[in-house]
């Protein structure tokens, strides 16, 4: 240990994740009951303490992974949580990270694991401390993102229709948009792609499938939608 930092405090530092999937036409949110004290039993965002030799990225990703099973994850930083008095257990500075799933690729086995359920985002239950505020603020930012960063593709499978892809819009904007100017839009978009394949299972009618390009999307000086 060197003596760069003598006498100065030693603090602990944990990732919270926000987990968000889309479902049923609404946004979910991934929680589970704390195992340990203080708040055993309350309901929280999942998460643990940063190890000596990881990133806080490395964190959130090896947390994520433990919780979700899956290793690619859209994820971004929220923002750092420290108030004084926010755990009762210890001084800790949690860093909070949003990811975005497809709930159709989790790991079901995880749920009963670590005991966690998918809740509604419009009714969210009483979480431990502050992570209510940290959903807040995860949404909050997301609503901001939508319109100039892609990210409602990383809640949808990889085929789509313009349907699920309003109704994923709807859920996180929390407003009902227009179909004809949402569509209008979407064909202007070079990088969400039409394909030859129909969906049978969610419309009745049969709706075109799309896909996102990713390359294609990188290659695109702008995004607005």
């Amino acid at each position: 240990m060197n003596e760069y930092y003598k006498g100065e405090p030693k603090l602990l530092v944990s990732v919270d994740c926000i987990v968000l999937g889309f479902e049923d036409k609404k946004l979910k949110l991934l929680v589970g009951k704390r195992k340990v004290e203080p708040g055993r039993g309350k309901l929280s965002l999942y998460g643990g303490f940063v190890r000596q030799d990881e990133s806080l990225k490395e964190a959130a990703n090896r947390v994520l992974y433990q919780c979700t099973g899956i290793c690619d994850n859209y994820i971004r930083q929220v923002g750092a949580f420290g108030d004084i008095d926010r755990d009762p257990g210890d001084r800790v500075i949690s860093i909070a990270y949003c990811a975005l799933t497809n709930v159709a690729d989790y790991d079901k086995n995880l749920l009963a694991k670590y005991n966690l359920k998918w809740v509604d985002l419009n009714k969210l239950p009483d979480l431990y401390g502050d992570h209510i505020e940290m959903v807040r603020l995860a949404l909050a930012q997301l609503r901001k993102l939508l319109n100039t960063e892609p990210i409602s593709f990383n809640l949808l499978p990889h085929l789509f229709t313009l349907t699920q892809l309003q109704h994923v819009h709807e859920a996180i904007l929390g407003v009902e948009i227009d179909k004809r100017n949402f569509r209008k839009k979407i064909k202007l978009i070079d990088f969400i792609e039409r394909t030859e394949l129909i969906d049978k299972v969610t419309s009745k009618r049969g709706a075109a499938l799309y896909r996102f390009n990713r390359k294609t999307y990188k290659n695109s000086p702008t995004f607005k939608l």
